[in-house]
């Protein structure tokens, strides 16, 4: 048996739909009815459109033709206003008039007549336009600041590496790597705190626009947190310590998992004994319509914030209370304490998602941890990482002898096989060393946590945990062999239990991760795209424990989903981009699932099944000997492709050293900043040479038509080091140069785009952290591609995603943790939301004094003691 969402429920094709609704004006229903079958058969390009007939099983419709047939009738005055919640509850035209026709009573209130009282809807926002002498004056400064912070950076390291130098045998090399590297870490790690104190002082609620002073203060101190070492040690006491040291207000006992950084420090204050998994965003700014704007997010003692989720600014959540995974708080939303919500935006549920019991984990325990986590970096990793690469230089013969000032320059005939020879050995160690090491050590430290059973934190088996999870989630082997069949063996050496695995040549993406991975089940012929994060571990603020998580057999997960141990689905499910995997209820079976909270759809429409006959027999077969053989030359193409740049960065490095001599730190600094030049140029032209410096076209196609695997191709190359761009309108410029349409003052702190050629982006948007850009979708074996539009001065909120096909018009705002499905077009000005997004217009006040939201009992009570 399958059970239907409390939320929303979806008829069966053989179900009726109860229509009896007597507070119905039977005129206007049969008015609605007629307009609405009328606007369907347009948009299906048929002549007639029976109002009993199913959307999806007797029409054939699917969820993109019913999001533009919702569009549509949303241009309509005359007619009420659908949602794609709407359509999947409602599936015929006569429950959907019923669901949506106005009452009798208030179908015939008189014009002007008084209603009942609403908040009145915000007037559209006008977007602040930032001139242009701002944009480029911002920029400017910004790369004088780069510039400058390279140049001490050169000049620390040249004195650092003389002083190592002079050392005289391994012990005084020793010590001095030691005092060198920890003196140099120690600045690291306070120069940021410094700079937060003297550039801000304490953050306070607020807005300021971007590109200008204020914000670029901003950045700055926003800038030096995000390449801060101590995000290293996330998920310790230490990384407590240094967000208090920041001005957080955070009580004892708390446990952060998540490695984003809070960057408005002082408006964040996290109660005792409060658990934040991670992947969660909890900023304490946001960029909304060319501007940022800072508020307070409050958490109350033993809060507990669940894995992918969002808490936007000035939110709160009362003692004891629970966000569950993939959930958002909007701004102004207050979680009473002891209640449990999810959802995005949250609601109340019944759900506890803490999981695991106490443990022993006292302030004692604790402190030692933090001095053993210290006394490791310092006597042993410090020394190690200075020593060995002052050893490097002194006993690799090309690089030893060009640090000599003696020595004459090279040349290039010198230069060239020394690169090749030094970049060859560098690149191929790491390559098949670190293979050997993820295959085989963690599984001798699988032994030592046990299934199950519940460990403290911060003693030996949480160690040895949190060591298992960095190796096995090394991204560079999930980029190799993603988006293949090779996946397959590479999880299954890492420790998945694919025993029964269905090769499909797409079983799973290129970025997949895990809290163990000795503890995952995937069934026969399930299918896996981006973005899956296992969450087979539980937390409270003083244990944890291993699960097993089993994932069904024939099986497809979207975008983006955080699939937990204990997850309620079974065989034959679709879960849909971002959705949010049930805990509770009857296990679902042959049915989708879509949203946070989820609600169940089809598991599939007829444009997804027309691709079926090249998955059964021979022809899957040849097909799929065909899809491994181009999948292995994308993999050889890129591990090329990977290794020339390894070769042009040695090649730098020799050159560099070559002039060290004669140019000291000044050549250091060059090196940073001529580095990045060079791996963004670099990527950039790999990109647009695999597509032929050409663009991409709206596809719709089966995984094993070439035409895919070149776009697979494509996925493959490495974007990552644009993120030092964030906040810059260097990102801008190197979106466009990668083919994007985008225009003028577009203020990107941190969005990401699947498809670049597909995607235009108008003048003066604004796109927060997190958000997404996807001009794509995979569906079992069917591959969909189609343009997404954003007009001028839109709004991305952060983690939010907008899925292919989709146009908003200017001005208008997706807010955070929000799903944009495929085929949605947003009127101007108009603000969605939710997951799915739907209109959510904002009570009308005061522009920039939002009201604060209540705080929780206890919150108060968090010190920093």
């Amino acid at each position: 048996m399958v059970e239907q969402s409390s939320e929303v429920r979806i008829a069966g094709p053989d179900e009726g739909t109860d229509t009896s609704r007597s507070d119905v004006d039977p005129a206007a229903a049969a008015d609605t009815e007629r307009e609405l079958a009328l606007a369907l058969a347009d948009v299906v390009g048929t002549a007639h459109v029976p109002v009993d007939g199913h959307f999806f099983t007797d029409l054939g419709a699917n969820s993109l033709v019913m999001a533009q047939f919702c569009a549509r009738v949303r241009k309509r005055t005359d007619l009420p206003s659908p949602s794609m919640k709407d359509i999947y509850r409602y599936p015929t035209i006569r429950s959907l008039t019923a669901a949506l026709t106005p009452t009798a009573p208030e179908a015939a209130r008189p014009e002007g007549a008084d209603a009942s009282p609403q908040a009145p809807a915000a007037a559209p926002e006008r977007v602040p336009r930032t001139s242009s002498r701002d944009h480029v004056l911002c920029g400017f400064l910004q790369l004088l600041i780069f510039l400058v912070y390279s140049l001490a950076a050169g000049f620390v390291t040249d004195r650092g590496y003389r002083w190592v130098a002079a050392g005289s045998g391994p012990a005084d090399i020793y010590v001095r790597s030691l005092l060198f590297g920890g003196i140099g870490f120690i600045a690291l790690c306070v120069f940021p705190v410094a700079a937060k104190w003297v550039l801000v002082g304490r953050w306070k609620p607020g807005e300021f626009p971007v590109w200008g002073p204020r914000y670029l203060r901003f950045w700055f101190v926003k800038a030096l947190l995000h390449a801060n070492p101590m995000i290293l040690f996330v998920g310790t006491p230490l990384y407590v310590l240094y967000l208090r040291a920041l001005g957080a207000r955070i009580g004892k006992g708390v446990t952060i998992l998540s490695r984003s950084v809070p960057v408005c420090t002082d408006l964040v204050t996290i109660g005792a004994g409060t658990v934040i998994r991670k992947d969660s965003f909890l900023l304490g700014y946001r960029a909304h319509s060319g501007r940022i704007q800072t508020g307070r997010i409050t958490l109350g003692r033993d809060v507990f914030i669940g894995e992918k989720t969002v808490l936007d600014i000035d939110t709160s959540m009362g003692d004891g209370a629970q966000l569950g995974h993939s959930s958002a708080l909007h701004r102004g939303q207050a979680v009473p304490a002891g209640a449990r919500w999810h959802g995005s935006p949250a609601e109340p549920g019944g759900t506890d998602y803490v999981r695991v019991g106490p443990a022993r984990c006292g302030t004692a325990r604790r402190a030692w941890f933090g001095i053993v986590t210290l006394a490791q970096l310092f006597l042993l990793y410090v020394p190690l990482a200075v020593g060995g690469v002052y050893m490097l230089f002194i006993e690799v013969p090309a690089l030893g002898r060009r640090l000599d000032p003696q020595t004459a320059s090279l040349s290039w005939a010198e230069l060239l096989p020394d690169a090749l020879l030094l970049s060859l050995v560098l690149f191929g160690g790491f390559l098949v060393g670190g293979l050997l090491v993820v295959c085989t050590v963690p599984r001798l430290m699988s032994y030592v946590v046990r299934p199950d059973r519940v460990y403290p934190l911060y003693g030996f088996h949480y160690t040895v945990h949190r060591a298992t999870t960095r190796m096995t989630n090394v991204r560079f082997f999930a980029w190799l062999f993603g988006d293949s069949s090779y996946i397959v063996h590479y999880l299954r050496g890492l420790g998945y239990d694919l025993s029964h695995v269905e090769q499909t040549g797409s079983n799973f993406g290129t970025e997949v991760q895990h809290e163990t991975p000795f503890l995952v089940t995937v069934g026969s012929g399930t299918m896996v795209a981006d973005g899956l994060s296992i969450v087979n571990a539980d937390y409270s603020s003083t244990s944890f424990r291993v699960s097993r998580a089993s994932i069904g057999a024939r099986n497809f997960l979207g975008n983006n989903i955080a699939f937990p141990a204990g997850g309620r689905t079974g065989e034959n499910c679709l879960l849909a981009t971002k959705v949010m995997v049930p805990l509770d209820g009857e296990v679902r079976e042959g049915v989708g699932l879509l949203g946070s909270p989820c609600f169940e759809i089809p598991r599939t429409v007829e444009r997804d099944a027309r691709f079926d006959d090249l998955r059964t027999g021979e022809t899957l077969r040849r097909r799929l000997a065909a899809k491994n053989r181009y999948n292995l030359g994308s993999m050889a193409v890129m591990l090329g492709a990977r290794w020339l740049h390894v070769f042009g960065l040695t090649l730098l490095a020799l050159v560099s050293a070559d002039l060290y001599g004669t140019a000291g730190q000044v050549v250091i600094a060059l090196y940073l900043a001529v580095t990045l030049v060079f791996t963004t140029g670099y990527h950039i032209l790999v990109e647009r040479v695999i597509m032929r410096f050409g663009r991409l076209r709206p596809r719709l196609c089966s995984i094993y038509d070439p035409v895919f695997w070149r776009h697979e191709r494509l996925w493959k190359v490495p974007d990552r080091h644009l993120n030092i761009f964030n906040g810059t309108p260097f990102k801008s410029l190197a979106w466009r140069l990668m083919g994007v349409r985008i225009g003028r003052r577009v203020f990107d702190d941190g969005c990401y785009l699947t498809e670049r050629t597909l995607a235009v982006i108008g003048d003066d948007c604004t796109l927060n952290v997190g958000s997404k850009i996807q001009c794509h979708s995979q569906e079992d074996g069917t591959f969909k591609s189609e343009g997404t539009t954003l007009g001028d001065g839109c709004t991305l909120g952060v983690g939010s995603h907008v899925h292919y096909g989709v146009t908003v018009g200017d001005g208008a705002v997706l807010a955070a943790d929000s799903f944009l499905m495929k085929g949605e077009e947003v009127p101007p000005h108009a603000r969605w939301g939710g997951n799915p997004a739907v209109d959510m217009p904002e009570a009308a006040g005061p522009p920039g004094d939002p009201a604060a939201p209540p705080s929780p009992a206890g919150a108060a009570s968090a010190t920093a003691s």
